[in-house]
């Protein structure tokens, strides 16, 4: 009896500790991050580019989407890759800087090297600005804004469908079949930017029936990533598009200014086998409304952060019944 029992016990050890090796092998973590700077990150509130360093290190990410690198004095973008201490791609067009090493660049984007050995893609967007559907259906004309004498004011779902398109469709399309040229089917891709476009994940028809949007709309360059098999990062973590609306435009507008519609435009999609989001985070100018705060806040757009696990491998799962094995002893 006894030896039955040791023995018994001895293979609930062994297989418990197959069990444990089933888990995956490698979880490499990466950070991405997507961040209009406004104006090369020196003109909001008039705070130096180390501000805009300054959040990036914050919010500990490894890869950066930067928008709107321009500032009345030139481009920053070699300035805060200095600051960072990283690698961009010479101007060549991505506006994305990283710790990692890049391998090539590609039409808006750059292939990189991970801390593992292997490669991934990143494609950083910022799409046209107008029309803009928000202030087409809010009646809405933007006084900083150079076409804001021609703008269409609209009232449909259909018509706002129809204006992103011929607004973004082009530009969307262009990204993804690069993304679609990519040899490795299985390898990991991000995709961020200022889209200039709100998400048919946030303008749904319990939005529109509380009144944070005027109607719901199906919008089109979110329901086209989503057809890529593209996910949202930051609805992937929070689905519930009322708790947690994510505004990334705009911390220079208070809540119900008439001026313009506080939205979700800013975005971080991914995609690829073994790739998995952890965490996502706002950054931004208080507690109120980010999850990283800096002060001062020295851009017009909130920043989003997402962390994400790349799992490389598995053990497959033990398929073994102790007492089975123990028959015959």
């Amino acid at each position: 009896m006894r030896k039955t029992t040791i023995i018994i016990l001895s293979l609930f050890v062994r297989c418990f500790s197959l069990l444990c090796l089933s888990s995956p092998l490698l979880a490499e973590s990466i950070g991405v991050m997507s961040y209009n700077i406004h104006r090369g990150g020196v003109v909001c509130n008039k705070q130096p580019l180390s501000q805009t360093a300054k959040g990036i290190q914050l919010a500990k990410a490894d890869i950066v989407g930067i928008q709107e690198t321009r500032s009345p004095r030139g481009d920053t973008l070699e300035d805060l890759a200095k600051l960072l201490g990283w690698n961009h791609d010479g101007g060549k067009g991505s506006n994305i800087l990283t710790r990692y090493e890049i391998l090539e660049s590609l039409h808006s984007g750059i292939k990189i090297e991970l801390d593992s050995g292997r490669h991934a893609y990143v494609f950083n967007v910022h799409l046209s600005s107008h029309p803009y559907q928000p202030y087409q259906l809010l009646e809405i004309r933007p006084k900083w804004h150079k076409h804001t004498n021609n703008i269409t004011f609209i009232k449909t779902e259909a018509e706002a469908i129809e204006w992103a398109k011929k607004a973004r469709g082009a530009e969307i399309a262009k990204v993804l079949r690069q993304v679609k040229s990519i040899p490795d089917k299985e390898a990991p891709v991000f995709v961020v930017g200022d889209f200039n476009e709100p998400s048919h994940l946030d303008w749904t028809e319990a939005a529109a029936k509380a009144g944070r949007h005027p109607i719901k709309v199906a919008y089109p360059t979110s329901t086209e990533m989503a057809k890529a098999g593209f996910n949202d990062s930051y609805r992937t973590i929070y689905p519930d598009e009322m708790k947690n609306p994510g505004i990334t435009w705009s911390p220079a507008y208070k809540v119900g200014d008439p001026r313009t519609h506080h939205d979700r435009i800013d975005f971080v999609y991914f995609k690829g086998k073994g790739l998995k989001v952890k965490e996502v985070k706002i950054l931004g100018e208080n507690e109120e409304n980010a999850d990283l705060v800096v002060s001062p806040y020295p851009s017009d757009h909130r920043a989003v952060v997402g962390t994400f696990a790349l799992i490389d491998g598995e053990y497959p799962a033990p398929a073994c019944d102790p007492f089975k094995l123990s028959e015959g002893r």
